[in-house]
Parts: structure tokens; sequence; C-alpha cells
């Protein structure tokens, strides 16, 4: 059990985005922006932390009045620490010896596949799955469909995305497939039904979150972290976070947390900062 005093002396607080900050039409609630913002001005850190590219969270970074070298993301699943001016301050990527093991996974089974830099989304599938576009869409990505002999030798890239439709058997089916080397080479989650997201092994969010909580001299124990779904697991697996679970979570992520709040339909972040935190 957290003392209350504990939860008092929160000095930086890590939002998950889809399924967490955002509400299922993508918006953040007024009342999740206004209870964020006090937190913001009490002088909490306020880190949003994504499997997206920055590009995908800056819009609502912008709407949260955060911007600047002072202000961080966590992006790519936690491959990437960056400030809000652009610059990466951590980065994990995969190379070109990795690109090849995932086009071998990829005949597992009928699914999409897809590899994610800071600059674009790249691709060799000529058939885009919607959930593919989408995650492009979202993100404000280009998404470029090249052919292998045009994928260079020194490809480097922080997270890999198999995705199908959302009615389809495949994701799960390659899920069942995965060999249990690929478990210990990298960092697999299953983010959604229908999409599998692959990082370098060892970059996560609880890890990324740890790393940059040291970076501005916060005590773990002084972290608060938002989370629904598998990506968010790491974050949840930390014993010094104070632990929020969405409503809406993933029963794993329940099991985990400290305290279960509203969905993210009904202003669950706000809902907690407000018994704990403001």
């Amino acid at each position: 059990m957290v003392k209350e005093e504990e939860w008092m002396a929160i000095k930086l607080i890590a939002v998950d985005l889809d399924g967490t900050l955002l509400t299922t039409s993508n918006t953040i609630s007024a009342e999740t922006q206004r209870t964020l913002q006090e937190a913001k001005n009490q002088g909490i850190k306020i880190v949003l932390v994504s499997g997206r590219p920055l590009s995908g969270v800056m819009p609502y970074e912008d709407i949260l009045g955060l911007k600047g070298e002072k202000q961080y993301a966590i992006v790519f699943n936690g491959a990437v620490v960056q400030n809000l001016a652009g610059d990466v301050l951590m980065s994990q990527e995969m190379d070109y010896h990795d690109f090849n093991t995932m086009l071998r996974l990829q005949r597992l089974s009928h699914v999409n596949l897809h590899f994610e830099t800071t600059k674009c989304f790249w691709t060799l599938d000529r058939n885009l799955s919607v959930q593919m576009q989408i995650n492009a869409a979202l993100t404000n990505n280009e998404l470029r469909v090249r052919n292998r002999d045009e994928i260079p030798k020194d490809f480097t890239f922080n997270k890999v995305g198999f995705t199908c439709a959302k009615d389809s058997d495949q994701i799960a089916k390659l899920w069942g497939s995965l060999p249990e080397w690929t478990f210990e080479s990298y960092d697999i989650v299953r983010s959604l039904d229908n999409c599998i997201e692959i990082n370098a092994i060892g970059a996560s969010k609880g890890n990324a979150v740890m790393d940059l909580a040291s970076r501005l001299k916060i005590n773990p124990k002084d972290v608060m972290i938002f989370g629904d779904q598998g990506n968010d697991l790491s974050m949840f697996e930390n014993p010094d976070f104070k632990k929020i679970a969405m409503g809406n979570a993933i029963s794993s992520i329940k099991e985990k947390a400290d305290f279960v709040t509203d969905d993210n339909n009904h202003n669950g972040i706000a809902k907690a900062l407000k018994k704990f935190v403001i």
C-alpha cells in the first residue's frame, strides 16, 4: 500500500497516449487537459510516453502547452527519448541484420510489416492493411513503399510493427508462432489484437522512463505512470513507480497497478490526479 504522503511527492508523471490520455476519438478531454496543466503549473514534469514517433506526439504536447528543450517525450515504445525541440537524448536502433530477421518472421503468417524511423515509416508490402495506413496517418508520418534491393545495407530503424485487419486471426497466429529465441533477442509486445511491436532488447517504456528520471535527477519513487496496454507493461513492472491503470486497461496492467482509475473516455487521468496529487 502506497502511503498518502508518497503520492504528494510526485515530480514526474509519465502518460501513455492511445487508450490512456486520448479518448477513442483521439482527443484529450477538457477536464484531463486542465488537470495535467495544473500539475505542470505545480512544477511536476509531464512526459508523454508512446509507441508513436515524435511527429505523432507533438500535436498533443502543443495542446498541453509543453514545448522546448526542457520538456520531453518518450517515443517508439521507449527506443527513443527526445526533448520537444527535437533533439535525441537516447536512441536504441536495430540494423540490417535485424531487418532480414523481421522479413523471415513475417513469413510465419499473412501480416503486413513496417519499419519505423524518426523520419518516416518503410515497408516492402504493396497491399497495406488498414491498420498500417492508420498508424502512418495518426502519426503524421510518410509511409515509404520500397523494393528490398532499395533498402541500403546501413539501414537502421527504431521499431517494427506487424499488423493485420481487425477481423483477421493472423496476428494471433504470428504471436503463437514466434520462436523462443526472438523473445530473448528483442523486446516484443502485443499492443493491440491486430498489432505486434518489436524493439531492440532493453528498449522499453519502463527503461526509458527510468533513464529520463535519472537524467532529471528524479527519484523513481517520485514517478507516477498511467497506461492501459501491453506496451505499457514494462512501466508497471517497476516496483518504485506509482502505477495507475486505466479502467479500460488489460488485466495484466490492472493486476500490477497501485490504483485502477476510470477509463480513457471518462477522465480517468484527471480523477486519479485529483485523488492523489492535486
